[in-house]
């Protein structure tokens, strides 16, 4: 049986970081960041958009979860909506595949700080500071295991995704 963990969390929670460590961590695994499915310039968000980034992000997840080289596959995006996670799994064939979504919360302190030293090297615009702690508190109402990061390191909250993996077994 395959494990496709769904990881979600606002801008500047650590979704990336803790997911290519959590890729490390797993053997015979493959990771996607939704943001590659949305990579555009301009970037435009419209119906048509939305739609073609959710079939990209579904062809890609399914390929990998077809393909016999990998037992896990590691996603992540914002994942803010209980439909879009909904959405991206009604898509895919999940007949032998355990579903682990997980929500990467954080104080909102902890994700200003972070969101201020990438603003200050360059990595993200400083509409980023208003944007991302808005979102915080849309985590609480998913479906979804909850892993505070504030005081983890990038190691600790990879592990902590994989023994989600470990118990659902």
């Amino acid at each position: 049986m395959k494990t496709l963990y769904l990881v979600g969390g606002t801008m500047g929670v650590g979704k990336t970081i803790v997911c290519q460590e959590l890729k490390s961590i797993l053997p015979r695994s493959a990771f996607l960041d939704g943001d590659w499915c949305w990579d555009m310039n301009p970037f435009v968000v419209n119906g048509e958009t939305k739609a073609m980034v959710l079939e990209n992000i579904r062809t890609l997840l399914g390929n990998f979860l077809k393909c016999s080289a990998f037992d896990h596959v590691i996603f992540c995006w914002v994942l803010h909506q209980q439909s879009i996670i909904d959405a991206i799994l009604e898509g895919l064939e999940l007949s032998d595949v355990r579903v682990i979504p997980v929500s990467l919360v954080c104080t909102r302190e902890v994700l200003l700080q972070r969101l201020y030293r990438d603003v200050e090297a360059g990595r993200r615009q400083p509409d980023i500071l208003l944007r991302s702690p808005q979102r915080l508190s849309l985590y609480d109402s998913l479906s979804t295991v909850k892993i505070d990061t504030s005081a983890l390191d990038v190691r600790r909250a990879a592990r902590a995704i994989a023994a989600l993996g470990q118990h659902a077994q």
